[in-house]
């Protein structure tokens, strides 16, 4: 699996936590709002002028999310972050330590 569709799969589970969690939805399930998120993550991400060497968003020099989505989406990893660790053990391990490790051994990512 490349890093853009490793991205989708852990932004895709960070929705769906968010869902569930605030928005009594059925695991796996999204409310209309949280699906037209996650398709424009997914859009922002196909777009990624970054491809495969993209950084975590949070390390990303370039803000290509619109106003209104960006505060959303950072609401959603804020809240989803920490408790993916619980519900996807593995996705949590490989985005902090792209996040922490990678970054550093490739500066012209920063």
């Amino acid at each position: 699996m490349g890093a853009i569709e490793r991205e989708k799969e852990t932004i895709r589970k960070m929705v769906e936590i968010y869902c569930w969690k605030k928005h009594k939805r059925k695991r796996g399930e999204l409310c209309p709002e949280c699906e037209k998120l996650l398709l424009y993550a997914f859009k922002r991400l196909e777009l990624c002028p970054f491809g495969e060497d993209k950084p975590t968003c949070k390390k990303c020099p370039v803000h290509c999310y619109l106003p209104e989505y960006r505060e959303k989406i950072k609401q959603v990893m804020r809240f989803s972050g920490p408790r993916l660790l619980i519900y996807s053990p593995l996705d949590w391990i490989v985005h902090e330590f792209k996040e922490k490790v990678f970054m550093k051994l490739n500066p012209s990512n920063r």
